[in-house]
């Protein structure tokens, strides 16, 4: 990890970091870190000279065909260890059991409070199952880490990264030694999260919402459907008005025509064709033209003078 992609991944990104001296050099250490970004896993282990082991969702070691075999064997390789989160209970145990093992080995083990990324940007409640009782079981101190601006360069979703510079702030180690025992009390839990939690807020600057993470996720999925059939909804009914719209455009246009006359509608308009109205077709008004008078007179006489004759 260190010498393949920490190199190249300072090199092209390169990361500033403030309070390095926080880390020891030796000895078992628990680092608990806000989470915004898949690449989070990377940054943080590149900065420092010492491994950290980071518990990583057991689809990651299990995903068939070869994308699946070659990402099971990177994160095989960096050391990270597979937690099935099929079960909330059985993961939080098989979490708290790889943590215990790896700071029993002397070794810094890596962890988000928040159970997943932030789904934006804000910082959410930690839960208290994994990281306090880890912490209380071993005794090791607690370091507090705040990522930045790593969501602004993977976003989640996002495959090619965006070329800029994060930044990495380490606090002060906390000693929960004065709870040492009461890893079974869920008040104390809680407390000693809480200010983990607090102390990464003070480091990253983010905004704090007390409700999990995972909460916040399905909150902010539920409203994107409802938005999505509300839209749907909304296209449908615009739709339909239009159908009115252009049903009545058609019916008025049909009224226009009626009413013009250019179109029968069951009315007679004027006399029909052959039908008689009490008049001869030559006399339309019963009274006869000058040339026919005169014609019948002259047609007379010519036949008396005839007949005379």
């Amino acid at each position: 990890m260190k010498l393949s992609i920490g190199g190249p991944l300072k090199l092209a990104f390169r990361p500033w970091v403030e309070g390095l001296e926080n880390v020891p050099a030796e000895g078992p250490a628990i680092l608990a870190s806000n989470h915004l970004s898949f690449s989070d896993s990377f940054f943080l282990p590149a900065v420092l000279d010492r491994k950290v082991t980071f518990i990583a969702k057991a689809e990651y070691f299990t995903t068939p065909g070869i994308k699946g075999r070659m990402t099971a064997a990177f994160f095989k390789g960096v050391g990270q260890l597979p937690v099935d989160r099929s079960g909330a209970r059985g993961a939080g145990e098989a979490a708290i059991k790889s943590g215990i093992e790896v700071l029993e080995q002397g070794e810094l083990f890596g962890i988000y409070p928040e159970g997943t990324r932030s789904p934006d940007g804000r910082l959410y409640r930690g839960k208290p199952g994994g990281l306090a009782r880890v912490a209380l079981a071993t005794g090791a101190p607690v370091i507090p880490v705040a990522m930045i601006d790593t969501e602004k360069i993977q976003p989640p979703g996002k495959v090619m990264p965006k070329l800029m510079r994060p930044g990495i702030r380490i606090g002060e180690p906390l000693d929960f030694s004065r709870y040492q025992g009461m890893e079974h009390d869920r008040f104390v839990l809680r407390a000693v999260t809480d200010e983990v939690m607090y102390e990464i807020m003070k480091l990253s600057g983010q905004e704090y919402v007390d409700i999990y993470a995972t909460a916040a996720k399905r909150q902010l999925s539920e409203a994107a459907k409802a938005d999505k059939e509300a839209a749907k909804e909304a296209a449908k009914k615009e739709e339909a008005a239009k159908k009115e719209a252009a049903a009545k455009r058609t019916a008025a246009a049909a009224r226009a025509q009626v009413e013009g006359g250019s179109v029968p509608d069951g009315k007679p308009h004027g006399k029909p064709h052959g039908e008689p109205d009490g008049k001869p077709d030559d006399e339309p008004d019963g009274k006869p033209d000058e040339e026919g008078r005169a014609g019948s007179a002259g047609v007379g006489r010519s036949g008396g003078e005839r007949s005379g004759s």
